[in-house]
């Protein structure tokens, strides 16, 4: 009870003969990337956050891609803490998230959209830009069409909406894996998308240097994805992502009736989501600000300075 008491006096004390500084710690200390779980359903989801969570301005909720995690946005969380409140969740099953086997947990697009809509709801979040690329877009835009009123805005970086944005010839037997699903095509698709030799070419192809690319993002996912069950999780993942297609249009009418803001920033060189996918968002949002990269699929590996300047600027233009 003294020790309490002590404590609290020694506390105010240092308040009142330091409050600039102890405030400027606090602030500098909000800047730093910083780490934790939040239970959603019984699963621990990991996130990365960077900024102050009472920020006036929207938050940037970054949702990532396959087959990577909250570290693809590594260097997003680093740079723009200074100034705005980010979150990156990683989803079930992914980067350090639970992994529930499949008999607890169904894996779906919709099933994971709904843990990342609570997810946001439990922490607090009812503002927010959402930062999408590859399977973030259909869990973002699930999310979105749920509830419209919280969503200020977008940041698309190789996050499709639009058939054309779907190149048959990169997603070949995938597409094949939608119309039957044989031991066969299953045997494939694990060969040759979930190795690591897989993972390393979806980060290297189409990039300018690919011998710039940092090695620990498919180091990263090949453990991760090497885990007992993962295949067969990834596959039904696969599997579903037909499903994404037949929402397409209700996404594009969401875009045209919300007409939230949006900066595109999107690889060219991406062997699955080519540059048409993008032309797609020009049709139905008005106020975007449309750049197309020379680079692959995870743009971020090779623009990350760019992305991140016009994240900035988007962010005072759109919300002063």
């Amino acid at each position: 009870m003294l020790f309490s008491r002590l404590r609290q006096i020694s506390i105010a004390v240092l308040f009142l003969l330091f409050p600039f500084s102890l405030n400027s710690f606090a602030d500098s200390d909000f800047e730093r990337v910083r780490y934790g779980t939040e239970k959603v359903d019984g699963l621990d989801i990991f996130y990365r956050e960077a900024g102050n969570p009472r920020s006036k301005k929207p938050a940037l909720v970054l949702l990532h891609g396959f087959p990577s995690s909250s570290h693809q946005y590594r260097e997003v969380l680093a740079a723009l803490g200074d100034e705005f409140y980010l979150i990156a969740p990683d989803y079930p099953g992914y980067g350090d998230s639970s992994f529930p086997s499949k008999k607890e947990f169904t894996y779906t697009f919709d099933n994971i959209a709904n843990v990342m809509d609570k997810f946001l709801i439990q922490k607090g979040i009812d503002r927010y830009v959402l930062m999408i690329q590859d399977f973030g877009a259909p869990v973002g835009f699930r999310v979105a069409t749920k509830r419209p009123e919280k969503v200020a805005g977008f940041v698309v970086m190789n996050g499709n909406a639009y058939e054309e944005g779907i190149n048959k010839a990169g997603w070949g037997k995938v597409i094949d894996y939608w119309k039957k699903r044989t031991p066969e095509l299953e045997e494939h698709i694990i060969k040759n998308v979930f190795s690591l030799e897989g993972f390393r070419w979806q980060y290297t192809h189409g990039t300018r240097n690919p011998d710039a690319i940092l090695p620990d993002n498919w180091n990263l996912d090949y453990m991760k994805m090497s885990r007992p069950g993962q295949h067969e999780v990834q596959l039904d993942m696969f599997f579903d992502y037909q499903n994404n297609l037949k929402k397409y249009p209700e996404w594009q009418q969401y875009l045209r009736d919300n007409q939230p803001p949006m900066l595109l920033v999107w690889g060219k060189n991406d062997a699955f989501f080519p540059v048409p996918g993008a032309e797609g968002y020009k049709r139905d949002v008005k106020d975007i600000d449309y750049n197309i990269l020379d680079t692959g699929h995870f743009a971020l590996e090779e623009e990350a300075p760019f992305i991140i300047k016009k994240m900035r600027e988007f962010m005072h233009k759109k919300f002063k």
